[in-house]
């Protein structure tokens, strides 16, 4: 391999709860990692939900995530790089200071991206590396953030390919945004989770007017909340990404674990390291969305094909790893 067949890239995906550094050679096969992920929890999308702008502390947050970055990008000699803000900076009122502050410490002004550019993106990174051996097409790509989450429906592999999206919507809930708006005890009451499962679940299924989720055969998660809520379904007591990826977990022993958690204090959640510590205060809201999404999905199939999708497969990569890899292949075109 030599420089004129591969590029080297970087993306940085700032979302409302964390913000994700990579760096890759990308090459017409692929791309293989040079520093796989950088991960900082900074909480941007802070009171975005209520005040429609950023919090001083937020971004004071995402600055010094930004300068860390800077000093891990300066090791290697990235030929191009894409920084992506999504859901809370789409919302934030003050959003300028923001991009204006991060191109003066990383040389590249954030791109507020549309929700169907991060549902695509998404669903790129993660039908890229998630082996389809035993997976049934056509996919759909579950993104759940922290302010919002994405649906994109792929093709059924005959008519149109398997990685080709047919359809994407963006749905404007999330761990931090549900959290914020309707979990406020701790725990929560059932009359706030109540209120949330009906908000999710409006969402839901304006969504599936856009999408038809029902002819789905695979459900495909991504996100820290998809990914640290499988590993709890797996018991594992420290969270390790490689056991993570790719696993098959039954949406019933989801949904358990998904409401055990949900329904603990954040201190109790707190005992389990296998939860980052940025995610204690919202990963119940996360898991009730995740809960939410499963069941209406699983349903929809039912009602398609006389039978419900009884698991999902949990992805380690997504919007970041499509970014990147759409990053280095515009550049290879270039050449």
């Amino acid at each position: 391999m030599n420089s004129h067949d591969s590029v080297i890239v970087a993306g940085v995906d700032c979302g409302t709860n964390s913000i994700r550094l990579k760096i890759a050679r990308v090459t017409d096969h692929g791309m293989r990692d040079i520093v796989p992920r950088e991960l900082r929890v900074i909480r941007l999308g802070q009171d975005v939900d209520t005040n429609h702008r950023f919090a001083k502390e937020a971004l004071e947050r995402a600055y010094c995530a930004a300068n860390e970055f800077a000093q891990i990008l300066s090791q290697h000699e990235v030929q191009a790089m894409r920084f992506v803000a999504t859901s809370a900076t789409r919302d934030a009122a003050n959003r300028q200071e923001f991009e204006d502050t991060i191109e003066q410490i990383l040389g590249v002004r954030p791109e507020v991206i549309s929700g169907k550019e991060e549902a695509a993106l998404s669903f790129l990174g993660a039908t890229s590396v998630v082996s389809r051996e035993n997976l049934e097409a056509p996919y759909i790509v579950v993104d759940l953030g922290g302010g919002s989450t994405e649906l994109v429906l792929g093709g059924n592999g005959v008519e149109h390919s398997a990685n080709e999206v047919q359809a994407a919507y963006s749905m404007n809930i999330g761990s931090v945004r549900m959290t914020e708006r309707h979990l406020h005890h701790d725990p929560p009451t059932q009359d706030e989770i109540d209120e949330a499962i009906a908000d999710i679940d409006e969402h839901i299924q304006h969504a599936f007017e856009y999408v038809p989720a029902g002819n789905a055969k695979t459900i495909i998660g991504v996100s820290g909340t998809v990914t640290t809520m499988t590993a709890l379904s797996m018991g594992l007591t420290e969270y390790n990404h490689k056991i993570v990826d790719g696993v098959r977990t039954s949406i019933a022993d989801a949904i358990e674990v998904n409401n055990r958690f949900l329904n603990m204090t954040r201190e109790n959640r707190a005992q389990y390291h296998t939860i980052h510590p940025g995610r204690i205060d919202v990963v119940g809201g996360g898991a009730l969305v995740w809960s939410r999404v499963l069941h209406n999905i699983s349903q929809a199939s039912n009602a398609v094909y006389g039978k419900p999708i009884t698991s999902y497969v949990a992805s380690e990569h997504g919007l970041l790893d499509g970014l990147v890899l759409d990053l280095g292949r515009l550049l290879l075109e270039e050449k």
